[in-house]
């Protein structure tokens, strides 16, 4: 087993706090309150022009990680904390009181390029302090594994570095990205607006989550962000985060293990029009999936085949897979190389669509598809966030199911569909949804 063990968070995991107090911290509940204020309360964290990969000197600092549900609506989706996957490194005997466990906060704003150069420094310490010959590995989610990348392979840790165990990390990039930056990140339920398009415009780090893969659409195929002129982006940035990307060699591959979230519906394509950009699912006619958030192209390291035996799937979405059983046992599995065998050894894979964001007094659809994948039975469950069950549906088997679910009082949810098919359970799959009362005009 490694000396130290390093969990990273993707982009939002982690809390920051300036010297008024905390920032960004919003969860749960918490962000039911915070959808209201968004546009203000974070205006304040829009970062300065030209920001590259310095610090901008305002002040915030990065504190701890998120452990409930978090999200910006239209920025990324609601994700889940990482207690779960916390509390699984201590059952292991790593501790942050034994000095051999860091849960590195990271100011999820900036350039992946300056956060892995202060995660290269924080290891060095703690690996001195535990002896020459000490080794890490690193658990990351989502953007975190870029993190890691980067410290890795440019910082000079690869020869201190064990193993790199990602989950749903966008190794090329995830054309939700594009959308976001493109269109603008305005989020409209009703009389409620957020507006945090030039916030998520300022942001390196969610440029260097642009697809590095060729998605565009064009007469003569598809190309890539670099080979076309993106409406309201900024020419330099788009370039210095592809830049991030092609610095990355893979030159640390034979000692990572990809955890990929699949079989859910995922924007993998992208044409633009009149200065919009429209994302579809498909690439080059097939439909190749994702974890609803980071495509299956986006999710392989460049040159990798889709088929290779070095990417672990696991049907889930990007909000839960830190915190997904099979996931966290495919991890353990990984670190202590012992035969542990997943949980999830299934034939039936749904894919979910659930909405980010509803209203009170609105219905909130669930969309459930079983394409060559046929089930006895269906569950589609509504959960609180303490996990109690709020209401649940039986639908009839079909290939496309579409769920109806009313009267949710504003909280937090968990959409969870299983079921049962021929000889083994469905894969469960998890996807959250904030419902949010309707504000007065």
């Amino acid at each position: 087993m490694s000396d130290l063990v390093v969990v990273l968070p993707g982009i939002l995991g982690s809390t920051l706090r300036n010297s008024d107090g905390m920032v960004w911290e919003v969860s749960g509940k918490a962000a039911l309150r915070a959808v209201l204020t968004l546009g203000r309360s974070l205006h304040r964290l829009k970062l300065p022009a030209g920001i590259g990969d310095e610090h901008p000197g305002d002040g915030v600092e990065p504190v701890g990680l998120m452990a409930d549900l978090h999200v910006l609506p239209g920025i990324w989706t609601p994700l889940k904390g990482y207690d779960r996957v916390t509390r699984r490194m201590n059952s292991l005997g790593y501790t942050v009181e034994k000095g051999n466990l860091l849960l590195f906060a990271y100011d999820w704003r900036l350039s992946n390029r300056y956060n892995g150069a202060l995660l290269a420094r924080r290891v060095d310490e703690m690996l001195d302090r535990i002896g020459p010959d000490a080794k890490v590995s690193f658990v990351c989610h989502s953007m975190g594994g870029l993190v890691a990348r980067w410290c890795i392979e440019q910082c000079g840790m690869a020869e201190r570095t064990a193993k790199l165990i990602t989950m749903g990390t966008p190794y090329r990039g995830a054309a939700a990205a594009l959308d976001q930056l493109v269109n603008g990140v305005r989020k409209g339920l009703g009389p409620l607006a957020v507006d945090l398009t030039e916030f998520a415009r300022s942001m390196p780090s969610l440029h260097q989550l642009l697809p590095e893969y060729a998605c565009i659409e064009s007469p003569g195929g598809l190309l890539k962000t670099t080979e076309v002129s993106l409406p309201e982006l900024d020419t330099k940035m788009v370039s210095d985060a592809m830049a991030f990307h092609g610095a990355l060699t893979d030159s640390f591959a034979d000692k990572t293990y990809a955890i990929l979230g699949g079989k859910q519906p995922t924007a993998t394509t992208a044409r633009v029009a009149d200065g919009k950009v429209t994302c579809y699912r498909t690439y080059e006619g097939d439909d190749l999936y994702g974890d609803a958030t980071v495509p299956m192209l986006g999710a392989a390291r460049r040159g990798l085949a889709l088929d290779s035996n070095t990417l672990h799937r696991v049907t889930e979405q990007h909000t839960s897979l830190q915190d997904n059983a099979a996931v966290l046992d495919a991890v353990e599995s990984f670190l202590t190389a012992k035969p542990i065998v997943p949980r999830n050894v299934v034939t039936t894979e749904p894919q979910v669509t659930v909405p980010d964001l509803a209203l009170t007094g609105e219905t909130l659809e669930v969309t459930v598809e079983l394409k060559d994948t046929p089930a006895r039975a269906l569950k589609v469950a509504v959960v609180d966030e303490n996990g109690k069950q709020v209401e649940s549906r039986s639908p009839a088997i079909s290939e496309r199911m579409s769920i109806r679910f009313g009267e949710l009082a504003p909280g937090a949810y968990y959409v969870q569909v299983s079921g049962i098919s021929v000889g083994a359970p469905v894969a469960p799959v998890t996807s959250a949804v904030l419902v949010v009362d309707c504000p007065s005009v």
